[in-house]
């Protein structure tokens, strides 16, 4: 993905690594299939609970950490920003997410975990498509007005959305299900920045900084959150118990 804006979406260096991605992905199920001690259960994966959640991780991490790096090059390449002025941009979204995070596991108590992930995702969701008309000559004031869903959607969802994922596997089986879950927010994450960055390659054209690569990028995103916003809402328990079986 990261080379793909570069060398062309059907280069063979491109299409050779994607297949042995796939490789890769079907010779790891088999061996946890045949394995007496999979290191991931494959059955625990197709627990409703666990693979809408692992779903959801993704997504949320792909949106917010693909937002900081958009605009960390945004700040720097299109407003001419230092390094250290980039970065300050973003303090105001850090201390957004400290606060809602604290406020997420009470809101759960309340309203239900389902209530509070389909929220915070919708609200991430939100964030992305405003986002998308930002310009070189956007007020940087209302720039970080329209970051404040950014850090209210992905801190209003997760500790809300790790809590169900754990009551929804066996004890023994927490440390797996904590570690796939950050397994799978890492790599939503890592992906997004690798499509982004093709994105913004093949939009700039070598012109520098891409405004229409930014924005494919931000649409993108946002219509995988919707997807998950839509799965989190028809598949999740509606009071965050645990799957019987």
């Amino acid at each position: 993905m990261i080379e793909g804006g570069h060398l062309g979406w059907t280069s063979a260096p491109v299409l050779g690594a994607a297949a042995v991605a796939v490789l890769a992905g079907f010779a790891f199920h088999a061996t946890e299939r045949r394995h007496s001690a999979p290191m991931v259960p494959l059955p625990m994966l197709r627990q409703r609970q666990v693979g809408v959640s692992l779903a959801i991780g993704f997504a949320l991490n792909a949106g917010f950490y693909g937002v900081v790096f958009l605009l960390g090059l945004y700040f720097q390449q299109l407003r001419g920003m230092s390094g250290i002025s980039a970065g300050l941009m973003f303090v105001p979204l850090a201390a957004v997410i400290t606060s809602t995070n604290l406020l997420s596991p009470p809101m759960a108590e309340r309203f239900g975990r389902r209530r509070v992930i389909v929220t915070g995702q919708a609200v991430l969701a939100l964030a992305m498509f405003v986002l998308i008309p930002l310009g070189a000559d956007t007020p940087l004031w209302l720039v970080l007005v329209l970051l404040v869903p950014t850090g209210m959607g992905g801190a209003f969802a997760v500790p809300a959305l790790t809590a169900l994922l754990m009551d929804a596997v066996p004890a023994d089986r927490a440390g797996t299900a904590s570690g796939l879950l950050n397994s799978l927010r890492q790599t939503g994450g890592a992906m997004s920045v690798a499509l982004f960055g093709a994105l913004l390659a093949s939009g700039g054209a070598g012109m520098g900084f891409s405004l229409s690569g930014m924005r494919e990028s931000l649409l993108v995103v946002g219509l995988l959150l919707c997807a998950t916003t839509g799965l989190a809402a028809w598949l999740l328990p509606r009071d965050g118990r645990r799957e019987s079986h």
